[in-house]
């Protein structure tokens, strides 16, 4: 049992790290949901804001106003091509910390597997002697009985 408890610290160590990085993980989820959130308020904003304008078609609106419309849409665009390239880094981020959270499992599950290993073999060599030991009794109990 000496032997295994270097392996009982390693595993320890190997949850540790795992427990840390699904923390990261489900941090780096949370932040790509939130910024997928910002990104889909901008298109409603957007999509409200052409609706609105759609619904003035009929009426005479002025050159000036109409020049602002078209710059606010502009400016509007651009705040969700910047949003779509932030929701895009934390994707990216979140997709690293996944493939991090999966190696550290992975090499829990080794040393799991390890140890189990281990067992099992300590397990068979502790049936292996005991059956020794039954077979030495039973040699000695028949040459007992053949000397009698």
């Amino acid at each position: 049992m000496a032997r295994a408890e270097p392996l009982l610290m390693v595993l320890k160590l190997a949850e540790d790290a795992e427990e840390q990085a699904s923390l990261q993980l489900r941090s780096a989820q949370l932040e790509l949901q939130r910024r997928q959130n910002q990104l889909d308020a901008l298109q409603n904003y957007r999509l409200d804001y052409m609706k609105q304008m759609e619904q003035q078609q009929g009426q005479s609106i002025s050159a000036s106003h109409y020049h602002q419309f078209h710059q606010f849409v502009r400016q509007i665009d651009t705040a969700i091509i910047q949003q779509v390239n932030t929701v895009q880094e934390a994707d990216n981020q979140r997709q690293h910390r996944q493939v991090y959270w999966q190696e550290k499992q992975q090499k829990r599950k080794a040393v799991e597997l390890l140890l189990a290993n281990k067992a099992e073999k300590a397990k068979l060599a502790e049936l292996r002697a005991e059956q020794k030991m039954v077979d030495e009794f039973a040699s000695q109990q028949f040459y007992r009985k053949r000397q009698r």
